[in-house]
């Protein structure tokens, strides 16, 4: 925790620098009065990385395995929301069978190890010991200790889905798959009957992850109103209005459930989004045109897609579906806790749908490359990873080389979302209290609940905010100058 004093407003800055338990760096700060009033809450990305610039230059064919490097977590998301745009520049429309499936399954891979690592390692122990319970037992460490037997299945979960990776990329982290038009490299009957040993198990342990954060939610009731908000919600579902991580329609919902649109081509995503640039974060903020910029952003990832889909196509994930829906009454459900159940709900539909391709002819055949079409200089993929819908998007010239890139990753779509539950969280919970470690843990919690990827989530467009602080000896402010999105230098001290 930061404090210190601004002389132009007499307010104190308190800021959570860094939040843990999150992928990458961010912070929260607070502007407080002499009675701890809230009069400001926000919630910042404070890391850089440029992927959209730098990889301007390269080969089209390099792409899907440079933007993988944006995460340790979730690189199958970008490399395969990348190829699916590389498809396109080929003039590839359809795969064949075999190459689709292995995309497939490669995706319901890394969707299961990065929900799985989500829950039992960085959310859990908030969920089993309370948000305001001893630091000291509030992490992983504390949740081997008092429950060893259900943090062994999350590792083993994770574990499982990383198998899954590295049996069809060739390692875990940042392997290699996809080639324009399809894939790389078979599964062997031999690797694909490896997967298959454990499989009954991790679809016991994906639906007692589900039980437990389904108890956990409906039996606490303050977990409802905790960093709620009414939102709008966007993901892909498939042409029957199922849930679809890997190819469908874009469906925007409103609050009380009515259609913005529905089976929209991604393609044209431009049409129907535009991405705002604030000067005080480096990550963007999108949101739906038709609606503007105040009333139009929206939440993307599990909670959207449980919402928004009208069934789920594998039999244990949909039953659990609908009990989620009938805890909403027959709506959506908008608590920001609820984003732990949809992720289990999909954490099982990923086991029940690897089972089904571990069990599928097709799997293990060898026609990987569809014939390859007219080129063009354009191509657009987008994919459900497991934070939300992502956007990539990119424009070659005649020498196959980029020319330009514009990636809305899925933590962009909930900027504006985790911005309005901290402040929700910060009124409801820290306005007017003595501040304490605890307290500012519920911020934490808010944010958590979205399982942000904030390296992921590092892109801005046009002028960067940039903020130098001179410390003295003691680590007193001395000096703080803030240049902002508009260029403008100003002296904050």
């Amino acid at each position: 925790m930061e404090q210190n004093a601004t002389s132009q407003s007499n307010l104190r800055r308190v800021a959570i620098d860094p939040i843990s338990r999150v992928e990458g760096h961010g912070r929260i700060t607070l502007l407080l009065d002499d009675e701890n009033h809230i009069h400001e809450a926000r919630f910042h990305i404070v890391e850089f990385r440029g992927f959209e610039k730098f990889i301007q230059g390269r080969p089209y064919w390099e792409v899907p395995f440079l933007v993988q490097r944006l995460c340790g977590i979730c690189p199958v998301s970008h490399q395969l929301a990348a190829a699916k745009a590389v498809d396109q520049l080929v003039g590839v429309e359809r795969l064949t069978p075999t190459a689709e499936k292995l995309r497939r399954l490669l995706h319901f891979g890394q969707t299961l190890q990065s929900h799985a690592l989500h829950f039992f390692h960085l959310s859990s122990p908030d969920l089993l010991f309370g948000f305001g319970s001893d630091p000291a037992q509030r992490n992983i460490v504390g949740v081997l200790d008092k429950y060893p037997e259900l943090a062994l299945k999350g590792v083993k979960l994770r574990k499982y889905g990383q198998q899954v990776i590295a049996a069809i990329a060739g390692k875990r982290i940042h392997g290699t798959a996809t080639v324009p038009g399809g894939m790389n490299k078979i599964l062997t009957i031999a690797e694909r009957d490896a997967l298959l040993v454990d499989i009954k198990d991790i679809l016991a342990w994906s639906s007692d992850a589900l039980a437990l954060n389904e108890q956990i939610h409906t039996a606490n009731p303050e977990h409802r109103d905790f960093a709620t908000i009414r939102s709008n919600f966007l993901s892909m579902v498939g042409s029957g209005g199922e849930l679809e991580i890997y190819h469908g329609g874009l469906r925007a919902r409103s609050a009380s459930g009515a259609d913005i649109f529905d089976q929209f081509d991604y393609r044209g995503y431009q049409q129907i989004i535009r991405e705002e640039v604030r000067p005080w974060s480096y990550m963007k903020f999108p949101y739906l045109i038709e609606l503007g910029k105040e009333q139009g952003w929206y939440r993307v990832g599990p909670l959207a897609r449980v919402n928004n889909c009208d069934f789920i196509s594998t039999p244990l994930a949909e039953a659990a579906r609908k009990r989620f829906r009938e805890f909403g009454q027959g709506g959506f459900v908008h608590d920001t806790l609820a984003y732990h159940w949809a992720r289990m709900i999909e954490a099982l539909h990923c086991a029940e749908s690897i089972y089904e391709l571990l069990h599928d002819p097709d799997i293990t055949g060898t026609d990987l490359v569809a014939d390859l079409g007219e080129k063009r200089r354009e191509g657009i993929g987008v994919i459900e990873a497991p934070r939300g819908t992502l956007f990539h998007h990119y424009q070659i010239d005649e020498e196959g080389l980029i020319t330009k890139a514009n990636l809305i990753v899925s933590t962009t779509g909930n900027n504006q979302a985790m911005n309005e539950s901290v402040r929700s969280v910060a009124n409801e919970y820290l306005d007017g209290h003595e501040i304490t470690e605890g307290l500012l843990n519920h911020l934490e919690v808010a944010v958590r609940a979205y399982d942000p990827c904030l390296s992921c989530a590092t892109h801005a467009l046009g002028k960067m905010p940039l903020q130098v602080e001179l410390l003295d000896a003691d680590g007193m402010l001395v000096d703080r100058l803030t240049k902002g999105g508009n260029g403008v230098i100003e002296r904050t001290v």
